[in-house]
């Protein structure tokens, strides 16, 4: 089955972009993966085209119309009914690798991307779309969100990380940040390679990394550590 990714998007010159390249971009050729753009505004019905207005209430800037939106979705679910449809917006759910697991283990998702303001509000019941975060940051757009959200589900699909264990011992996949890495030189400007890493001794280099990824997840994000300890 190959994972089919649907963007909606004003911008359709922008896909496949970093996706086109790297792992991602070896995946497309090889159709482990497929990626199709559909431009938003081919579903506006007037003759300028028009997919924004000015907010109801007044305020600064412009929405994307619900009728436009609804169109397009439509079109997208008519051609991958089982796929997910996720916009990105920094009013949605923070992305967890957990979900982004959750859905390179599915059939694809249509990543609906806004501009403006962003999305009249009544899209979101009106046609059950799940509104995603990729951080706590405003972008110009939901395309270089969309680009971060397929290039973490892509990464995952079979066959495309050379190594089986590429995808499991990574940050969050366990709950916790990963361990740090290092490789040659051994020493480097006066600071060396922990001599553990160099043992040999299987056993305490499992037990350093996993002390390390507690240590630095309780340093650096106490956020995951809490959740960590409530499991």
């Amino acid at each position: 089955m190959t994972f089919a990714a649907t963007v909606l998007t004003l911008y359709p010159e922008m896909f496949p972009g970093p996706l086109g390249v790297s792992l991602a971009g070896r995946a497309l050729e090889e159709r482990r993966w497929s990626l199709d753009t559909v431009q938003i505004r081919d579903f506006a019905s007037d003759k300028h085209r028009t997919v924004d207005d000015t907010p109801a209430g007044g305020g600064a800037g412009m929405v994307l119309k619900v009728d436009v939106l609804a169109a397009a979705i439509d079109h997208a679910r008519s051609l991958q009914p089982d796929c997910p449809v996720l916009a990105m917006t920094p009013r949605g759910k923070p992305l967890t690798q957990e979900r982004v697991r959750e859905l390179a283990s599915g059939p694809g998702v249509t990543v609906l991307c806004g501009r403006f303001e962003g999305f009249d509000e009544r899209i979101f019941a009106g046609r059950e779309v799940e509104e995603v975060s990729v951080g706590d940051i405003v972008l110009s757009g939901g395309e270089p969100a969309a680009l971060m959200l397929l290039d973490a589900c892509v990464r995952l699909l079979p066959g495309v990380m050379g190594a089986v264990d590429s995808g499991t011992e990574e940050s969050f996949e366990n709950g916790l940040l990963e361990y740090p890495h290092y490789t040659r030189p051994v020493e480097w400007e006066g600071s060396s390679i922990p001599d553990v890493l160099r043992s040999g001794d299987h056993a305490k280099i499992a037990a350093w990394r996993k002390e390390r990824s507690e240590e630095d997840t309780q340093a650096r994000r106490p956020d995951l550590w809490d959740r960590f300890n409530r499991k």
